[in-house]
């Protein structure tokens, strides 16, 4: 949902050279790279590393372990197969070879893209040469990606010129037109004051326009006036602008050119020296994110790129660091003298006596717990621990983003998975799993004594209403919250720190605008309307429990359930013939009984049409063969005992009749027929028919139909609306309310909120708080200072 079909093709074919297997490298390739390009089939990852695994690489690999360190193997090795279980379809290879000044970097010619971390600043140049001195097809882009303790660095080499195909991987909207002048400059006027979000220069095509109909499928250039408003140059000498119409931003590729240059922008040398051997987890997981968009870019052309430089330090970590005695950064000899060298022994201390709940265990809650792992959160041996809860179970569209999960953990809970796998990383952490909700229902478990037991509390949620009433639980218990959440490429985080920092219910966002009833029932215009149309009619199919509950109230009702099972279709054909019948129904004569009621030439009291923007006529369709709309309308009976749809009126033989001529119009499709003819027969040639149970929508489960109904029900719709339909799986996005999600997203706010962790364990002033927010697809990243809490002065 976030890259499309075009950028995952490109993917298919390109092959990626990664060197350097320490923590910022083991971040790109596991968490990012390969969950994001390998489970889209990437057609080969090369790791090349040449070092052995020691105790330092504990605290920043998260492939690395004990034992590991003890037969002394290399670092390669030991992450290779590791991360190959992400996807079969892969193949993964490692090289051992040196890669230094006098290597001959002709074998980089058979790759698509080079990422070097740890390289020294002679092979970054030779390799940067290198790579881009190669032309089209052999063109190879270089990432150059540096951790030096609380500093970061990515350098992007796309070569002189390079050409996007979408910068911002917006969908372009539909926006309806109010008026468009007749003048030198036309200004064109959205409809009621609804924002056009152009910028000036963007194109726009225009359709369905009246009056003004010269405008229709032509693109003229925007120049912005105010946010309702642009020109788009000379209309003087058009026809006179009438009514409706709409305008769509046009996608135009643009080309980026960079100087071939490399600069290291590096500040406050005492800092960075000082730190520069140790390693910053949630940093080098922030980066690694941000690294593996930019390689996504440079494979796809999709998304504007990097304009090759971006540098993110760290430095308000260890500002009030600096006062500590330098015994305090010496390593140790343990898993965490990486991250000492940072934030020194005493806040290691302290973060492993850490008490942390963390509610939700999806794509950013894996991401934490990985962080929480390397940081040495929740310590048994320090009376520490890490609680979560989560009470969903691992779905195959998971395994893409929540790195954790591998295909064998499909259908177990989310919480002890992913509980079992971070102690994996580190065997020392103290992990308890729930597989409760974190709501009203549950406070005899997450009560105020609970609470009174945590330091701080983490927000991994994907809805509103939960992060609501977390916080609310934190402010009425004076507990910190860290939040984050992400859309496609967009991320923010939230530092919530009590009597510092207002709260999340401080704000609220403007509510989500719903479709009118009138505009989905009969004057839908946009194609989000006929989808929203053909769910509803999906949901009306089926009896909730609530309907349930109701109908075991009485007597009467317990007779009208007898009359719905008797009604219940006991063949296939009799399906079929319903479904001809909703065909008919749905798409003829509804558009011929609004045709009557309001014809074509209907004008309101104003004297204005009443077919106009965003009105649209529906066209009835003659019925000629639709077996999509057929075939998945007819599923639908089968599938739920409890359908409503067996109150049509009508006997057995009217509807065997209607069944029958459809089944003659299609008898060439009679194999596929026939397999969902055996289909129904489960659920009608046994007593198991008489089993009632509530049947919801539910987009993930492709064997109850409902995603294919609504794609054949809406396109149907869209086709009698006049409206462009939408493919299947942009209708199941829209149908099932899904938040596009990409795992580079997801790792960079994890380790943003990570970082901020370390500063409310120290007791951080308010100045030292960060909140952010990102896009990494423009790419634009915001840090601010968080909002300060209210105080009201009590005399």
């Amino acid at each position: 949902y976030v890259l499309g079909d075009s950028a995952m093709h490109q993917m298919a074919q390109s092959s990626v050279f990664l060197s350097g297997m320490g923590g910022l490298g083991v971040e790109i390739v596991c968490v990012r790279i390969h969950i994001v390009c390998i489970v889209v089939f990437l057609q080969a990852v090369t790791l090349h590393d040449t070092k052995q695994c020691e105790t330092w690489d504990l605290g920043c690999n998260f492939f690395i372990h004990k034992e590991d360190v003890f037969n002394q193997r290399r670092r390669v090795e030991v992450v290779c197969p590791r991360v190959a279980e992400l996807n079969p379809y892969v193949h993964v290879d490692t090289s051992l070879c040196p890669l230094d000044d006098n290597t001959d970097l002709s074998f980089l010619r058979k790759y698509q893209c080079v990422i070097l971390t740890e390289a020294r600043l002679s092979l970054q140049k030779r390799v940067n040469e290198f790579c881009h001195s190669q032309q089209p097809p052999i063109r190879v882009s270089l990432h150059l990606c540096d951790a030096f303790g609380i500093c970061v660095r990515v350098f992007c080499d796309f070569g002189e010129e390079f050409e996007v195909s979408d910068p911002t991987g917006e969908e372009p909207k539909e926006i309806f037109i109010q008026n468009i002048s007749q003048d030198n400059p036309g200004v064109v006027t959205c409809m009621d004051n609804q924002p056009h979000g152009l910028q000036t220069g963007q194109s726009v095509i225009f359709r369905e326009v009246g009056g003004m109909e010269e405008l229709n499928g032509s693109v003229r250039q925007a120049t912005v006036l105010s946010p309702h408003s642009f020109s788009i140059g000379d209309t003087a000498h058009l026809h006179s602008y009438a009514h409706g119409g709409y305008f769509v931003l046009v996608k135009t590729p643009k080309t980026f050119r960079f100087v071939k240059k490399i600069f290291f922008p590096f500040k406050l040398v005492l800092n960075l020296s000082r730190t520069a051997r140790g390693t910053l987890p949630p940093l080098a997981a922030a980066v690694g994110g941000v690294a593996s968009q930019e390689v996504l870019k440079a494979i796809t052309g999709k998304f504007a790129p990097l304009q090759q430089w971006l540098y993110i330090d760290a430095f308000e970590v260890v500002g009030p660091l600096q006062s500590l005695s330098p015994e305090e950064f010496l390593p140790r000899g343990d898993r965490y003298d990486a991250l000492r060298a940072c934030i020194g022994e005493s806040m290691c201390i302290e973060l492993q006596k850490l008490r942390v709940f963390m509610v939700g265990c999806g794509a950013i809650g894996c991401e934490m717990l990985k962080n929480f792992a390397l940081l040495g959160v929740g310590l048994a041996r320090s009376s520490g621990e890490v609680c979560i809860t989560d009470p969903d179970l691992i779905e195959k569209s998971n395994l893409n983003r929540q790195f954790l999960f591998r295909p064998h953990h499909l259908q177990k809970p989310k919480s002890t998975t992913a509980a079992e796998a971070t102690r994996n990383i580190n065997p020392d952490m103290q992990v308890d799993a729930h597989l409760n909700k974190v709501c009203p229902a549950t406070e005899s478990i997450y009560n105020d004594s609970f609470y009174s037991g945590l330091n701080l509390v983490v927000t991994a949620l994907d809805n509103v209403e939960a992060r609501r009433y977390v916080d609310s639980r934190c402010v009425s218990n004076q507990r910190a919250l860290l939040d984050s959440g992400t859309m496609g490429t967009k991320g923010h985080t939230e530092i919530i720190v009590p009597n510092l920092t207002e709260s999340y219910n401080s704000h609220r966002d403007p509510p989500e605008e719903e479709i009118p009833f009138c505009t989905l029932k009969s004057f839908p215009s946009v194609i989000e309307h006929t989808i929203q149309w053909a769910r509803d009619k999906v949901c009306a199919a089926t009896f909730s429990p609530c309907d349930l509950y109701q109908l075991r109230e009485s007597l009467e009702s317990s007779f009208q359930v007898i009359k719905l099972m008797s009604r219940q279709p006991s063949q296939w054909e009799q399906c079929i013939a319903i479904a001809r019948l909703k065909f008919e129904k749905y798409f003829k004569r509804k558009a011929l009984q609004l045709l009557h009621s309001f014809p074509l030439d209907t004008r309101l009291k104003d004297g204005s049409l009443f077919w106009q923007s965003p009105k649209r006529p529906p066209t009835p369709i003659e019925f000629d063969l639709h077996f999509d709309f057929v075939v998945s309308t007819a599923r639908l009976f089968p599938s739920s005992t409890w359908s409503r749809l067996f109150l049509l009126t009508g006997s057995h033989q009217v509807l065997t009749q209607a069944g029958n001529q459809v089944l003659e119009e299609i008898h060439q499709c009679e194999h596929t027929l026939s397999n969902q003819k055996h289909r129904f027969t489960r659920y009608t040639n046994c007593a198991e028919c008489l089993r009632m149970s509530p049947l919801q929508f539910e987009k993930d489960d492709d064997s109850n139909g409902h995603i294919d109904f609504i794609t054949a029900a809406s396109a149907l719709r869209a086709k009698t609306y006049n409206i462009e339909p939408a493919d299947r799986l942009k209708t199941k996005r829209i149908a099932g309310k899904i938040i596009p999600a990409i795992a580079t997203a997801t790792a960079a706010v994890a380790g943003l909120v990570a970082l901020e962790l370390i500063k409310v364990v120290g007791g951080y002033g308010f100045e030292s708080f960060k909140n952010c927010f990102f896009n990494l697809a423009i790419p634009v990243f915001v840090l601010t200072e968080p909002a300060a809490v209210k105080k009201t002065p009590i005399r």
